[in-house]
């Protein structure tokens, strides 16, 4: 897979030379984007392709991808997730969603969790947050720590950069061994979170999935931006991207994430297995054995 790097899509992709800035990444599509039915229209036939690419990636067996997504609450995951993979058989793909860790997982390295869910090769594996929230979440709740009983000094300029260093080196040994990697940050503006969480708590099928947290959490979005831009800054490399996708407009959103994913998989070289030998050669007379069976 190393020398189709170079072929992945470009747009909304995190430079990797150390120099992405959240300021200047937009939250909103280009002016002259399409209009939302018309974005809609184009998801469905990118579905389509996911899943005749999906087959023949299962079929292949080489190579694995893997997808992780980050954002902040309510900029679209759950929703970008079920609507860009719709359709895709469920035996080729798999949606892993990490929440706050575990007693047993907070005694391992922050890693060890996410390593047991990867996605085998032929398969399409979806984390809805990753280990990047160490990075994010972690990192501007420094208190969390205090959970993972680490040696030495901890909440330093050194321990996050051991943490980038080890995510490099990780990645790294993934796309050695089968697996692309894509990473997205749904890049949703503050005003646009604020406007979602209101039309939640408005909709009583909703209110559910809103917490009090989440208006404390808003407090932080300075320091989360920071902690984004210094881990996209860090981890943005050819063999594992990030992409920084606008996800004020979800149609627009989807659309994006969508391309991005079937360009990845055109990447592959994906091709069938041969056919047996004494399948090929015989193909009439075993239909006609079948026949009088």
């Amino acid at each position: 897979m190393r020398e189709g790097y170079d072929k992945l899509r470009k747009k909304h992709r995190v430079p990797f030379d150390g120099h992405f800035s959240v300021a200047d990444a937009p939250t909103a599509p280009p002016p002259d984007t399409d209009d939302d039915a018309t974005l809609k229209k184009r998801l469905r036939r990118i579905n389509q392709e996911l899943y005749e690419l999906q087959r023949l990636q299962y079929a292949d067996g080489r190579h694995a991808l893997l997808l992780v997504f980050q954002a902040m609450d309510a900029a679209g995951k759950d929703s970008t997730i079920r609507t860009v993979l719709r359709g895709i058989n469920p035996a080729g793909c798999r949606v892993v969603s990490f929440k706050q860790p575990s007693r047993e997982e907070l005694a391992h390295d922050f890693l060890w969790r996410c390593n047991a869910a990867l996605p085998p090769r032929g398969t399409i594996g979806v984390f809805n947050r990753s280990y990047y929230e160490e990075t994010l979440v972690v990192r501007v709740h420094p208190e969390y720590l205090a959970h993972q009983n680490l040696p030495g000094k901890t909440n330093t300029d050194a321990f996050w950069e051991k943490r980038f260093e080890a995510i490099r080196n990780y990645e790294r040994y993934l796309a050695d061994n089968g697996t692309l990697i894509l990473k997205f940050w749904l890049n949703v503006s503050r005003e646009e979170q604020k406007n979602r969480f209101i039309a939640r708590l408005r909709e009583p099928r909703k209110q559910w999935k809103f917490s009090p947290h989440d208006i404390a959490e808003r407090q932080h979005w300075d320091k989360y931006m920071h902690c984004y831009e210094e881990a996209l800054r860090a981890t943005s490399r050819p063999w594992a991207p990030w992409y920084a996708i606008p996800a004020d407009s979800k149609p627009y959103m989807r659309v994006q994430v969508a391309k991005t994913i079937r360009k990845a998989l055109k990447t592959m070289n994906l091709r069938y297995p041969p056919v047996d030998a004494a399948v090929a050669e015989n193909v009439d007379a075993l239909i006609a054995e079948l026949e009088r069976s």
